[in-house]
């Protein structure tokens, strides 16, 4: 007699089986997203460039925006990066996954093809261009500061963390989008609200001043916070960031598997 399974067991199980047709829609998403482009994936490193440079005209020249003296750096445009990296790859997971699910409904419906591993798949494609910014982002930080932060191994930490924050939210989105069509719009106007509640632009103490609350509810702060500290800061986050981190993860991840996993049942009458 064997020992009992926990739930989710065989959710987890297909999502390790499923790691050969991972790859393939990696790889098909990957190329689809620059096909016929001249310069392909280089388009993932020019995107943030090109915010990076809009964003700090407008925030720092513009409107004269200025960071405190507690922050980890005075320098807005390297503040910024920091902060836009970890959002740019939950935001992109989380409004591709949303919409997914139809795109594959002839699989869904005529096999017995695993649905859970789309959502991520589209998180390891867009994960490519999210290492590629994030590479530039610490040699720029090298040249302009002189030196590179000793705390950057911490990085992969907080990328497990975001895949399972990122692939949470993705699951419940795809499985509602499946019944009610208007979640993704409804997720493009939620986005918007939860980019500005998010300390990208403003920093943390100027930002609970004007909205008390939203940024120790927020589980975006703390990556943003664990990038900045560990790129520009140069130290490893707090035991207690970490554990909250883990919680938002890990129970995002919980809970987003087993809606996706009651939800998608009923996936073939539907899609």
């Amino acid at each position: 007699m064997g020992w009992p399974r926990p739930p989710g067991y065989f959710f987890v199980l297909n999502l390790v089986r499923g790691r050969s047709l991972i790859y393939q829609l990696v790889r098909r998403d990957f190329q689809q997203r620059y096909v016929g482009s001249i310069v392909g994936w280089v388009w993932g490193v020019i995107h943030p460039l090109t915010l990076l440079v809009v964003y700090t005209f407008v925030f720092e020249h513009a409107l004269g925006v200025r960071l405190p003296p507690e922050e980890v750096t005075d320098n807005y445009p390297l503040f910024l990066m920091a902060g836009m990296l970890p959002w740019m790859l939950f935001a992109d997971t989380l409004q591709r996954s949303a919409s997914a699910l139809p795109e594959y409904s002839n699989l869904i419906k005529k096999s017995v093809f695993p649905s859970e591993i789309i959502p991520l798949s589209i998180f390891l494609s867009g994960l490519v261009s999210h290492l590629l910014a994030l590479g530039l982002m610490v040699i720029a930080t090298g040249v302009w500061i002189g030196e590179w932060s000793a705390a950057l191994w911490v990085l992969p930490f907080y990328l497990v963390l975001l895949a399972l924050l990122s692939l949470g939210f993705s699951w419940i989105l795809a499985a509602l989008n499946v019944y009610l069509r208007d979640t993704a719009q409804v997720l493009m106007v939620a986005m918007t609200a939860w980019f500005w509640l998010t300390p990208i632009f403003l920093s943390e103490t100027v930002l609970s001043e004007l909205i008390p609350g939203a940024v120790d509810w927020n589980p975006l702060t703390y990556f943003v916070r664990g990038y900045r500290l560990a790129i520009l800061g140069g130290e490893i986050p707090s035991p207690l960031d970490l554990l909250i981190l883990t919680g938002f993860g890990v129970g995002a991840f919980l809970l987003g598997g087993l809606f996706f996993r009651q939800a998608k049942r009923g996936f073939t009458d539907v899609l």
